[in-house]
């Protein structure tokens, strides 16, 4: 009796063992810069939650805040690009906006004074004052900011 319990095992075992190699990511080998690669670029995203029905006042700030502020950036080629996206699966406790930007590498978002001083220059106090009272004013009434990431992206070859 115990012989055919440890044959059932052991051919049990058999079956199984095939499924547990090819079932198991564990074993892949990939390495950078052969299998994959990782962009210089680097991406910037917050997620925003909305109070709701603000959508539009919400936008409507950021067109003269944060879209103006990227533009002037932008134009110094002090990023490559920004977008706003909007979550289309919302569901209860999640985002509602993204807010991203895109900088040509890491060097891109470190502090740097030169190019604070550019903006500055470009972009002028009053532009900054306006900006900050919207921030303080309106945009920390009807949002939460749910998360902030520095992210580059993966290219499988």
């Amino acid at each position: 009796m115990k012989y055919s319990n440890l044959v059932r095992s052991l051919t049990a075992s058999l079956f199984l063992l095939p499924a547990l190699f090819i079932a198991s990511p564990a074993n892949a080998q990939l390495e950078v810069w052969e299998d994959y690669d990782i962009s210089d670029a680097v991406w910037s995203v917050t997620m925003v939650k909305l109070d709701p029905g603000t959508l539009d006042i919400y936008l409507e700030g950021l067109k003269s805040t944060w879209v103006a502020g990227n533009e002037m950036a932008k134009s110094l080629g002090h990023l490559e690009d920004y977008a706003i996206y909007a979550n289309q699966a919302v569901g209860a406790g999640a985002f509602d906006l993204m807010l991203v930007i895109k900088f040509p590498d890491s060097a891109a978002m470190a502090p740097s004074r030169e190019r604070y001083n550019e903006f500055m220059e470009a972009w002028g106090r009053e532009n900054m004052d306006a900006s900050n009272a919207t921030v303080l004013e309106l945009y920390n009434e009807i949002r939460e900011i749910q998360g902030e990431y520095t992210i580059r992206e993966i290219t499988l070859k």
